[in-house]
């Protein structure tokens, strides 16, 4: 077996690690719906931060991150994604706990789409026909919902607007996905102590099994974005674009058969439609093969 498979391979196994993780999180999110969705993010930012030492720790990062907390544009930027990814974090945990699973999956399949907007809004990118169809087809598919439901799809709006948000500056920060990481989650963590400090329990007074299940929030988290990290440095954009679909499928099937949540025909079209518009979107970046002359 020669390295560059054994390199490719690692790739998706990593790449589909991530997905599946973050696929299963509902599930996880469920076991903790005795919270309020603020208490869950401020666990999940306090335990992340001790693991994230940890792996900082082992894998010998603590040099780049000084670097990175000496640049005060650096910062300020990763302050930015702090508060977009925080944003992201608390929406979703609210709406899985709320019993919006759905709407969470929908956002997460608006994403891919919303990225090739502000690629072309922000970073100057030129889309072809076939591709303004596709963000067309997304676009109809959040009317078709807002108009036969009555009412704006805020959550899908607000996941995708935020995740889209906290991509975007970070590939404009440039840093290191640990590193940047560990600077996002320092930022985050006095707002999560504060919060935290606030809650009329302590953890010390709660089930041991609560306990266990706050305290694996930190594993959770940082596992999956460790795994992406190393499958976007080996696989190609493509390959692991069509990967990030496998998450939002799994909670979709999850919120039908799992959870109960109702598939409207409003909803049904509405997602069609972004369906049909990520299928079209993913067919235009086929490789093209060379035709001989």
């Amino acid at each position: 077996m020669n390295a560059p498979t054994t390199s490719f391979r690692a790739g998706l196994v990593a790449g589909f690690g991530a997905y599946v993780i973050w696929g299963l999180m509902p599930l996880y999110l469920r076991l903790l719906h005795d919270f309020a969705a603020g208490d869950v993010l401020g666990h999940r930012i306090a335990w992340s931060l001790l693991v994230l030492a940890g792996v900082l720790t082992v894998s010998g990062g603590w040099r780049r991150l000084a670097m990175i907390l000496r640049t005060p544009k650096l910062v300020a930027m990763l302050f930015a994604s702090a508060v977009a990814i925080g944003v992201n974090w608390l929406v979703y945990t609210w709406a899985i706990l709320a019993g919006h699973v759905l709407d969470t999956s929908l956002g997460y399949f608006i994403n891919p789409l919303l990225n090739v907007v502000f690629g072309v809004a922000l970073l100057g990118e030129r889309l072809t026909r076939l591709q303004w169809v596709a963000v067309t087809l997304a676009a109809a598919g959040v009317a078709v919902q807002t108009v036969a439901l009555g009412y704006l799809p805020w959550i899908s709006i607000v996941l995708a607007f935020s995740f889209g948000t906290y991509g975007l500056i970070r590939k404009k920060a440039g840093v290191d996905g640990l590193s940047g990481l560990v600077v996002e989650t320092l930022l985050l963590a006095p707002i999560a102590f504060l919060w935290l400090a606030t809650r009329p329990y302590s953890v010390a007074e709660l089930p041991g099994w609560q306990i266990a299940t706050l305290a694996a929030s930190g594993v959770i988290t940082a596992t999956p974005l460790l795994l992406f990290g190393r499958a976007a440095r080996i696989l190609p954009l493509s390959t692991l674009g069509l990967i990030q679909y496998l998450s939002p499928t799994l909670v979709f099937f999850q919120a039908i058969f799992l959870f109960g949540e109702e598939l409207q025909p409003a909803r049904l079209a509405a997602f069609a439609c972004i369906w049909a518009g990520l299928a079209l979107y993913t067919w235009t970046l086929r490789p093209r093969t060379a035709v001989a002359s």
